[in-house]
């Protein structure tokens, strides 16, 4: 692997790599990545889809190679991560005097959040950092909401009166004029599609977790519109000398007609419905112009008043943005309406609203991203079918620009593991997870003695588990969300008796070899929703241009995801243990000889029985 990728960047040909768990791939291309940068004097961008591999490329990989190579190089090879901002303590946040928007929080939960509130400002004044994933232990997502900003929510640092001392700037700075700069899918995005450089200048990208690409760059590209973002850019708008009814009186429009609307996806638009976005366009850029322009002297008198006034005058730019592009989708003369799908999604807690997204990213990374850079792609799971063609088309990936090169592994499954699946269940259903379930659970985990990674299928499944196992089980039972992943899994790693339940980020990126990982658990396929509006219209698509959309889209989600959960597994060529899959479609149904195609080559059993007694014996060893 090392070699072809040293062989693609030379060349300036893109390069698509399967290389399974355990291969050793980061090495295989931070190698050629080094040799590149400092033979051509610039930077190697490469990104992942997981905070926990950033980690591990900046804390194990790359320091150890640092360490290997500097007698053999002209210099020590450098490296620096970037985050997205949101990953780090906002100081100008943290200073306001301004009330928590408590609307959104429940009562009993304001105490509670306060203390995590405080606990991280006084953190913030001791960290070098900021970071996140430095702060022990760590807080809720929602505490750490309160204490951080988006892109979008960020002053900049010319306008922040913390902009010199800003933990996301200087870590940015960091990256300067580095060998390696490692970073996730979502900012390489930003920066490809952006107007601006959010990274540094480079020539070549190497995308790790590759067959997260789609979904990162889709997540980036869509746009979303809210009665609740109108009020609340009204309400800034209003201290800033606006009239701030120009888009109250608009919002309160766009609710009524969201309400006579279907939840959805949208093919056709309603003429309350176009009415609505009408004004929504003209009076954000309305009320963009009555803010746009400062009073003279504002600047030096008033650097705060002067920076919210330029931030929301992009933020207000972008809603407009987002407006006009919803209203080309239903324009007949217009190409767009190929292209983007329109969606409106109810929510009694955040308020109901209109998303566009493109149904197809291939076009955007095929100029953006393919067009300007030499690009190697890699992850455990990229082939479908036994070829790369599929992700290729995803991706965009111009023809005869690319090779492709299948690495293999170097374990042997059917001797190192166990796929379980438990045909004797019942059926998943909506409803959460069933009595038989969790019994079920509770017994492969008692097995197993802990040494359980959890991967469900959504969060409210996670945390049923989780609170069902914490009543019945003696093991340290850790939940997504209740801390920064990253910490939870150093947590579950160092204590071998210990459980780890979560979500989507833990189905791949989490890297924990030897006696504390023994049992994998998939509660489910993880077919995308039913009623996901952007990969339904993927579907319908394939389907009307005469493929299996059910195969192509929701077979091949489930597919690569369920690959990915199961290479949690064998982290080491010592590690031993069973993946437990309890839905027993994957035994039942004509698709599951296709998804367990996509899994390593375990040895296969439904008899719960001998997988009890497997883990047992493992335990006995052990």
């Amino acid at each position: 692997m090392a070699k072809a990728v040293t062989k693609a960047i030379d060349a300036g040909r893109h390069l698509a790599v399967q290389a399974g768990t355990g291969t050793g791939k980061s090495l295989a291309y931070l190698i050629p990545a080094i040799r590149h940068a400092q033979q051509s004097d610039s930077t190697v961008v490469v990104s992942t889809a997981t905070i926990a591999l950033q980690r591990q490329l900046v804390e194990r990989d790359l320091p150890r190679l640092a360490d290997a190579l500097e007698p053999l190089l002209e210099r020590r090879p450098t490296f620096a991560i970037q985050k997205g901002r949101n990953n780090y303590v906002c100081l100008h946040k943290i200073g306001l005097d301004e009330e928590t928007p408590e609307a959104l929080i429940e009562e009993d939960d304001i105490s509670w959040l306060g203390k995590h509130v405080k606990r991280v400002a006084e953190w913030a004044q001791d960290t070098e950092t900021g970071d996140r994933d430095d702060l022990e232990p760590g807080v809720p997502d929602l505490a750490w909401r309160q204490v951080s900003v988006t892109s979008n929510e960020c002053l900049g640092a010319s306008r922040c009166p913390h902009g010199d001392e800003c933990f996301a700037e200087l870590a940015r700075e960091k990256t300067r004029s580095v060998d390696v700069v490692v970073t996730n899918h979502a900012l390489l995005a930003i920066d490809a599609l952006a107007d601006v450089d959010v990274l540094p200048e480079h020539d070549v990208v190497i995308i790790d977790e590759a067959h997260e690409l789609d979904g990162r760059i889709t997540s980036v590209a869509t746009n979303e519109l809210s009665a609740r973002a109108l009020t609340l850019a009204a309400r800034r708008a209003g201290k800033l000398g606006a009239d701030k009814a120009i888009l109250e009186d608009v919002a309160d429009d766009f609710s009524a007609a969201l309400a006579l609307e279907e939840p959805g996806r949208w093919e056709r638009i309603s003429d309350p419905a176009r009415g609505a976005f009408t004004g929504v366009r003209d009076a954000l850029w309305r009320t963009r112009n009555a803010i746009a322009d400062a009073p003279e002297g504002e600047a030096a008198n008033d650097p705060e008043t002067a920076a919210e006034r330029g931030n929301l005058k992009n933020h207000l730019e972008d809603l407009h943005d987002a407006t006009v592009r919803i209203l080309e989708v239903f324009d007949e003369d217009d190409p767009a309406k190929h292209y983007d799908v329109v969606w409106l999604t109810r929510s009694d807690k955040y308020d109901d609203s209109v998303a566009v997204a493109p149904l197809s990213v291939a076009a955007l990374l095929r100029e953006k991203l393919f067009g300007e850079h030499t690009v190697v792609l890699t992850s455990a799971t990229l082939t479908v079918g036994g070829n790369f063609n599929a992700m290729a088309a995803s991706w965009g990936l111009p023809d005869k620009t690319w090779d492709s090169l299948d690495a293999g592994t170097p374990f042997d499954p059917a001797k190192s593991g166990i796929l379980y699946t438990a045909k004797h269940l019942p059926a998943p259903g909506r409803d959460g997870l069933s009595d038989a379930t969790l019994d079920e659970i509770a017994e492969l985990i008692t097995a197993a003695g802990g040494r359980t990674l959890g991967l469900f299928s959504s969060r409210r499944a996670a945390q049923q588990a989780a609170e069902a196992m914490r009543t019945r089980l003696p093991f340290d039972i850790m939940l997504q969300g209740e801390d920064s992943t990253g910490t939870l899994v150093d947590k579950f790693a160092r204590n071998e008796n210990s459980c780890l339940f979560g979500t989507l980020t833990l189905w791949q990126g989490v890297d924990v070899p030897g006696r504390s990982l023994s049992l994998v658990i998939i509660d489910r396929i993880p077919f995308p929703r039913p009623d996901d509006p952007l990969l339904q219209a993927r579907a319908n698509a394939a389907d009307a241009a005469g493929r299996s959309g059910f195969m192509e889209v929701s077979a091949t989600h489930a597919a690569l995801l369920m690959a990915q959960g199961a290479g949690r597994l064998l982290r080491s060529v010592s590690d031993r243990g069973v993946v437990a899959v309890l839905d027993n479609r994957l035994v039942t149904k004509r698709y599951g000889s296709f998804l367990r195609r996509s899994l390593p080559a375990f040895w296969e059993t439904t008899n719960p029985d001998t997988v009890r007694g497997a883990l047992k014996r493992l335990v006995a060893a052990r």
